[in-house]
């Protein structure tokens, strides 16, 4: 259907507003499972959706590990029953105690962490001997990114020194190569060979004298069809889910859907070339340069002015235009996108039919 995007009870939808396709959302995660050959080698990011709909599609479709980048987020997957989640994050002060806060609350998820320092290992571990608590870590390895991880040659004595300690419990190693973004594939997979390398050479020194399994969480989406096919690797692939411009037009090898827009309105006709949009700041991934967005019903549409609820067009004919037109916007960055707002559009058979809680979106749920 050359136009699936158009809705059309859309006036019932104030704008701007984000629209998702649920029958394309599970398209993208059949594909995801489908190019994996293995579900239990999926731990997807939760980051890009926030919705606890979404995610239940995904635990329905056979996936039961996740990975988060917040409480909020680890929580949404808790309430559903997500049986293994993993804080891709390091806490630190309070969320410390809010992470042992979920281990108690929900006791039929598993729960995880990143660790990178020693000190911080064992602030955790005392805190968890004070709760009763076992958690699992993973130590978060710095493969190229320089954002956060142990370098590598750090990483076999903190290994040692939790091993050490009582009430935390080595689970494996945690590689984010985010840094990754090499449009050829050819050369993608050269740069995430060797972020998998120095990850592996580290894991293959730990685990000589480890009494435990260990197992290797790699990449993003970017490196997923990289590192999937790997022994041993969980694979965190997050913005697949709803796809945006950005990757589509980046990562050309991988044949996932846009199931996710923004929608917008005419609001004002400026000139002959120019017309008035609102879609601000406040509506759509402001992070990257102009165009933000794309729009699949006027592509010769081209943004030049952005503030924090306008957005100025310049089109070849502002005749065509009349105020109240709806524009069916590709974000270049999604997952920044859903977090600006507060709810979802559900969209099935072109009609707006309910609504779904962006719930993750909040910095807190209960906890």
């Amino acid at each position: 259907m050359a136009e699936w995007y158009k809705i059309k009870n859309k006036e019932q939808i104030d704008s701007p507003a984000l629209v998702i396709y649920p029958d394309r959302v599970q398209e993208n995660i059949d594909l995801c499972i489908e190019i994996a050959k293995d579900v239990d080698k999926l731990r997807p990011h939760v980051k890009t959706n926030k919705m606890s709909e979404v995610c239940n599609m995904m635990l329905q479709s056979g996936i039961t590990k996740f990975k988060c980048a917040t409480i909020a987020e680890a929580e949404m997957l808790a309430i559903i029953g997500a049986p293994d989640i993993l804080l891709a994050y390091q806490p630190v002060g309070p969320k410390t105690s809010r992470l042992l806060s979920l281990v108690k609350a929900y006791p039929l998820s598993t729960f995880s962490c990143l660790v990178d320092s020693e000190s911080n290992a064992q602030q955790i571990d005392s805190l968890c001997k004070k709760e009763r608590i076992k958690l699992n870590v993973y130590i978060d390895l710095n493969v190229g990114m320089n954002r956060t991880g142990i370098l590598p040659e750090g990483a076999l004595s903190l290994a040692r020194k939790i091993l050490a300690l009582g009430n935390i419990h080595l689970t494996g190693i945690h590689g984010y190569d985010g840094h990754i973004h090499d449009e050829n594939i050819g050369e993608r997979k050269k740069a995430g060979d060797k972020s998998f390398a120095l990850a592996k050479k580290v894991y293959d020194e730990i685990a000589e004298w480890c009494p435990q399994h260990l197992t290797m969480v790699m990449g993003g989406t970017p490196t997923f069809p990289v590192h999937i096919h790997r022994d041993n690797v969980e694979c965190s692939p997050g913005t697949f889910i709803f796809w945006d411009w950005g990757y589509k037009h980046m990562l050309k090898d991988m044949p996932f859907e846009y199931a996710a827009l923004v929608i917008s309105r005419v609001i004002s006709i400026i000139d002959k070339h120019h017309i008035c949009i609102d879609l601000g700041h406040k509506s759509v991934a402001a992070e990257n340069p102009l165009p933000r967005v794309y729009f699949l019903n006027a592509p010769e549409a081209k943004p030049i002015a952005q503030s924090e609820e306008h957005l100025v067009v310049e089109v070849p004919d502002s005749s065509k235009y009349h105020l109240g037109d709806i524009f069916y916007g590709v974000p270049v960055h999604i997952c920044p996108t859903v977090a600006l707002y507060d709810k979802a559009c559900v969209i099935m058979n072109n009609n707006k039919i309910t609504y779904w809680n962006i719930v993750a979106r909040n910095r807190s749920i209960n906890y």
